[in-house]
């Protein structure tokens, strides 16, 4: 089985991990409990060892579906979760907070849903304006010295944020959105991370669905599907963006593989130190996308690629207007 290294000092990991958020929200209904306990052990059974989840995910219903369905396999895998939201007495997310005190009581809450002793790797969910990132990583370096953590990540974070967090403990991984459909973290983020040793974990790296080819201009989403409310899935951005799709699936029809391994072999060749973390519910699904990394992609291939992704003009913000405010700059 193929292995990549998070940055410098990071875990080793399968070059592609799952993220677990869509077994709990987002997409529609939530699947019956014990059919994504099985699918979890059968994603282990398939070589992944990187499961992503967060305390915010249901909330708190993920990370007990990943606690319960990878305590038979714990010294296998690697777990990361998240902290970073504030939540009312009635578990309803009212907003951030990466207070100290806040950011313990996550982790204790965290240990006890995933049902082990540490947490391989923990990220801060979203970076909060009010909380200094020096007192955070100053935090969470305590909580890894503890033997609580073993690796501090961040997510959604800007280049000075990320600097300046990693000054003060090493920040082994950075979670953000990168795909074809979104790259903007080529201009800085990249560089930056290179330069630190610091991984990088993808999510989104399928567009939420859209690089896949299965999301067509007649495509609907129905009540909890999170593409409902965002501006690349309306109607008319949704029929100009599929251009892109059109242009990839070129590519993948010579390569033999479909357009979403394809997507995600882009990915792959772009670091060593990239493992992306596609999100699925459905073991098909799942084997496609880790076909991924045995897709070979030529120097024309991904030179064709990369001009696909920049001659279709993507439109349509990335997030409504709410969840954008929570992103660091």
């Amino acid at each position: 089985m193929q292995t990549r290294t998070l940055g410098t000092t990071g875990p080793t990991v399968s070059p592609l991990g799952l993220g677990c958020m869509g077994m709990s929200q987002s997409f529609g209904a939530r699947p019956p409990r014990d059919e994504m306990i099985t699918f979890l052990r059968a994603a282990v059974d398939r070589g992944v060892t990187f499961f992503d989840t967060a305390e915010v995910y249901g909330p708190f219903h993920n990370e007990e579906l990943v606690g319960e369905a990878l305590a038979p396999v714990r010294d296998d895998v690697v777990l990361a979760t998240k902290f970073g939201f504030a939540f009312d007495t009635d578990g309803k997310q009212t907003g951030v907070s990466s207070r100290p005190a806040d950011i313990r009581a996550a982790v204790e809450g965290s240990l006890r849903r995933l049902r082990t002793d540490t947490i391989d790797l923990l990220y801060q969910h979203r970076v909060d304006p009010d909380v200094p990132i020096e007192d955070v990583a100053g935090t969470v370096g305590e909580l890894v010295a503890a033997g609580k953590v073993r690796h501090l990540g961040l997510s959604e974070a800007g280049v000075g944020t990320i600097r300046r967090a990693h000054a003060v403990h090493p920040v082994t991984a950075l979670q953000s959105e990168y795909s074809l459909f979104w790259r903007e973290p080529e201009a800085e983020i990249l560089p930056t991370l290179a330069e630190l040793g610091i991984g990088f974990v993808p999510f989104s790296p399928l567009g939420r669905g859209f690089l896949t080819g299965q999301v067509t201009a007649d495509s609907t989403f129905g009540e909890g599907d999170i593409r409902a409310t965002m501006p690349r899935f309306e109607r008319e951005a949704l029929a100009a963006n599929l251009a892109l799709v059109d242009l990839v699936r070129t590519v993948a029809d010579r390569v033999g593989a479909s357009v979403g391994q394809v997507a995600l072999a882009w990915l792959l060749a772009q670091q060593p130190w990239i493992v992306p973390i596609p999100g699925t519910r459905r073991l098909e699904r799942l084997d496609e996308n880790l076909g991924a990394a045995d897709v070979e992609l030529a120097a024309e291939d991904l030179a064709e690629l990369d001009r696909a992704s920049t001659e279709v003009r993507v439109q349509g913000e990335r997030y409504p207007e709410a969840m954008a405010k929570l992103i660091d700059r």
